[in-house]
């Protein structure tokens, strides 16, 4: 089912072009932005900040345009998918980055399309098998991106990361489901909500912070408001609301190559032999999506 309201038209295929890039590239690099911001900025208060001021501004320059505000019922269901996957998904791989390479935490959300196929299946519709294809040699390529183990979690990161991956899903789903504000209103409310309570946890858990933060780090948390959250998130938003839901989520399998190159080129992390092989699988099954997808707009 997708969200596209009665009379519309689809969005062009530049616009869903150009949301893709946005995700698969901006996203990719965000885990080495979380892994700079994260050395003098503690964890939930960092992303609560990030996401609640994203919102905040995204917000404000909205009703500044003269959008009007949401309902009530549509704060509530923007509330429920921010605390899914700004609260849960993205305060988990924030805290599961303190103590793994920025490429492993990409990596590690590598399955959420996966998991959401199968909930859109059961609720919505099986994915076509050309793009069934596409998301097993993605994943297949990650597992390979990870073969010379190298990049390793710990056990309470790797639990993070999964509750990171079911909660974004279950999100994305009820994205497409949920009566929501339209167009980016959703971004602005979703990140708003998500972004205080991920706040407030980390203010309740006893975060503070108890040093001026770095001119890198506060850099890095610019952009990952301004860059991550509003440009990237509300490209997303559009994503999941006008594509499949595979060719939405085929960032998780982008991100890893992105994060990978930054994580060698900027943050020192090291490069194994599998992953040039990796790189061409990956890409092989990206590229069986998008070909499902634009079999479909024909």
């Amino acid at each position: 089912m997708h969200a596209l309201a009665a009379g519309h038209a689809p969005p062009s295929h530049a616009a869903i072009g150009a949301a893709l890039l946005a995700v698969w590239l901006v996203w990719g690099s965000t885990y080495l932005a979380i892994k700079l911001a994260l050395e003098t900025m503690p964890p939930f208060v960092m992303a609560g900040a990030r996401s609640m001021i994203a919102g905040s501004l995204l917000l404000t320059a909205l009703r500044l345009r003269g959008v009007p505000a949401p309902p009530l019922v549509e704060w509530r269901n923007a509330a429920v998918i921010g605390v899914l996957m700004v609260t849960i998904s993205n305060g988990a791989v924030v805290w599961a980055q303190g103590s793994i390479p920025s490429s492993l935490a990409a990596l590690g959300v590598a399955t959420t399309p996966l998991w959401i196929a199968l909930a859109t299946g059961i609720l919505e519709g099986w994915p076509r098998p050309l793009e069934w294809l596409g998301l097993a040699i993605g994943f297949g390529g990650v597992v390979l991106l990870n073969g010379d183990g190298a990049l390793r979690a710990t056990p309470m990161a790797a639990f993070l990361l999964l509750v990171a991956q079911l909660a974004w899903g279950a999100g994305t789903i009820l994205n497409r489901r949920m009566a929501l504000p339209s167009g980016l209103m959703a971004s602005a409310t979703q990140m708003l909500t998500g972004g205080t309570t991920l706040l407030v946890l980390g203010l309740v858990a006893g975060e503070r912070v108890t040093v001026v933060p770095s001119a890198t780090s506060l850099a890095a948390f610019t952009y990952l408001v301004l860059v991550g959250s509003i440009l990237a998130f509300s490209a997303f938003n559009f994503l999941i609301r006008n594509v499949s839901p595979a060719l939405a989520t085929s960032n998780a399998y982008v991100n890893p190559l992105v994060a990978v190159l930054l994580g060698v080129g900027l943050g020192g992390e090291r490069l194994g032999p599998a992953t040039l092989g990796a790189m061409v699988v990956i890409l092989i099954g990206v590229a069986l999506v998008l070909l499902a997808h634009d079999r479909t707009q024909r």
